[in-house]
């Protein structure tokens, strides 16, 4: 029995380390134990099942919800060229969705496959079109750089821990399925994950670059973030900062990333 747990521990920590792949532009290597057409697939029945619930109101028709789709497609179609440029695309077929919500909760989201939510709640921080494509940028970089996939594959790695002695039986697939319909499961509820604050400074830094392939001054980024410390101080901390580093931590090292986002910024 010894014997079979050494082994079997050997041949699963032997397996996540093969199972690896790379985040565009930073080149950091993450778990990749889940199926990333598989997170997408749930993630897009979850999405729709969210915009047509019952209590959830889109907004069409408005200058704010033109804006929202505007400037969304404007960084998806700056990330595609991007992608194309370095010979990814075909690891990122993305169907991408922008959407305007009403709501009075500070937030903004993206999911696999590019299917992104703005609430309106966020827009009074965002103020004009430069500090939506901050926010766009940063969440669409989420969906870039797979944090989704990466917080999935380590739950999947943990319960696989867990469940050493009954691998033979379960198998890898069932407990990733397992974890992936947990995260993006059919049945009327959104749920989203949680990023690490590492993921989030990664985001940021994916999002800097991307807004200014878009055609957008990385450098308005930071009156954005500085708002949205204001708001923070004032009130409760918004769902949107709630896994995020410091506020003072963050604008300093946005401040130190812009330049390098420069380099990107096509006026």
């Amino acid at each position: 029995m010894k014997n079979l747990v050494k082994y079997t521990t050997l041949g699963l920590l032997l397996g996540a380390l093969a199972s690896c792949s790379t985040v565009p532009l930073s080149g950091r290597k993450q778990l990749s134990l889940v199926s990333d057409d598989q997170i997408q697939q749930q993630a897009a029945v979850a999405y729709k099942e969210f915009l047509t619930s019952s209590s959830t109101k889109v907004i069409t028709g408005t200058s704010n919800a033109a804006l929202v789709k505007n400037v969304g497609n404007k960084i998806a179609t700056a990330v595609n060229r991007y992608l194309a440029s370095e010979g990814l695309s075909d690891q990122y077929n993305f169907n991408w969705e922008f959407n305007l919500v009403e709501s009075s909760d500070v937030n903004a989201w993206c999911m696999p496959g590019g299917k992104v939510a703005v609430y309106t709640g966020i827009l009074p921080f965002t103020v004009n079109e430069a500090g939506l494509a901050t926010v766009m940028g940063h969440e669409i970089a989420h969906a870039i750089a797979r944090h989704s996939m990466e917080q999935m594959s380590n739950q999947a790695a943990v319960q696989l821990g867990a469940q050493v002695l009954g691998v033979a039986t379960s198998g890898k697939n069932s407990i990733v399925q397992g974890v992936v319909n947990s995260a993006y499961g059919v049945g009327g509820q959104l749920a989203l994950l949680k990023y690490s604050r590492s993921n989030e400074s990664e985001a940021d830094k994916l999002g800097l670059i991307f807004m200014a392939m878009a055609g957008y001054n990385p450098e308005t980024a930071v009156s954005f973030w500085e708002r949205m410390a204001s708001a923070k101080a004032a009130s409760s901390t918004p769902e949107f900062l709630s896994t995020h580093p410091s506020d003072t931590r963050r604008i300093s090292d946005i401040q130190k990333l812009i330049p390098e986002a420069m380099n990107y910024y096509k006026k």
